[in-house]
């Protein structure tokens, strides 16, 4: 795996419309754990491929999924019985963390919207309000090119449709509500400080 460059606000890539994966090429597999390690490494939610200067309808996600509620033992059932461990497909979720999400469509339930703050690792050190489906639908491939389905909510609805957006040139830019904010205008100063040290891997000591 590898670090790749993130492309920022005034990239004209970011304004493209990237390509319906066909197949899982090695060049595909390797861009998938690059990509991976990127957004961890920049400390993000999310980051698509066009991100990253390739024009592939593929994107991560790493808000983790919410916990499967399992039902109460029914009278005279043993607990062991009903409470099973949940299994998670690690090729879709890796370990309950990263979610691969190729060539996804996402069906939003109407009337059922939230607005919050966000960001972007490509539009760093800004903010804005944008408002959001609450709960979605998505319908999309895993990194073998399997489909899948699954039912997102808050944050993790967020994240997808934030990252979706990138496939098709969208920027949260685009809709936020009002003005653009500051980091440090949501969060105290050695907070912002502290993740722009992070974001550029650095520790005070080496500044100094």
């Amino acid at each position: 795996m590898a670090l790749r460059n993130i492309r920022v606000d005034d990239d004209e890539i970011l304004r493209k419309k990237s390509k319906v994966v066909k197949e899982i090429t090695p060049r595909t597999a390797e861009l998938i754990d690059d990509m991976i390690e990127t957004v961890h490494e920049n400390n993000g939610i999310g980051l698509a491929a066009v991100q990253v200067g390739v024009l592939k309808r593929i994107c991560i996600v790493t808000v983790e999924p919410p916990e499967i509620e399992l039902p109460e033992p029914a009278e005279g059932e043993e607990e062991n019985e009903v409470m099973e461990p949940v299994e998670i497909n690690p090729l879709i979720h890796n370990n309950g963390e990263d979610l691969v999400i190729i060539n996804p469509e996402i069906i939003p339930r109407e009337g059922d919207e939230e607005t919050d703050n966000e960001g972007c690792l490509s539009v760093p050190g800004k903010f804005g309000l944008v408002t959001r489906p609450f709960h979605i639908t998505l319908k999309a491939f895993d990194r073998n090119l399997e489909p899948y389905e699954l039912e997102a909510e808050g944050l993790f609805a967020r994240a997808i449709c934030h990252e979706c957006d990138h496939m098709d040139g969208i920027l949260y830019t685009d809709k936020v509500e009002g003005e653009l904010h500051d980091v440090s205008e949501i969060m105290p100063l050695d907070e912002e400080e502290e993740l722009l040290e992070e974001e550029a891997d650095i520790t005070p000591q080496e500044e100094a």
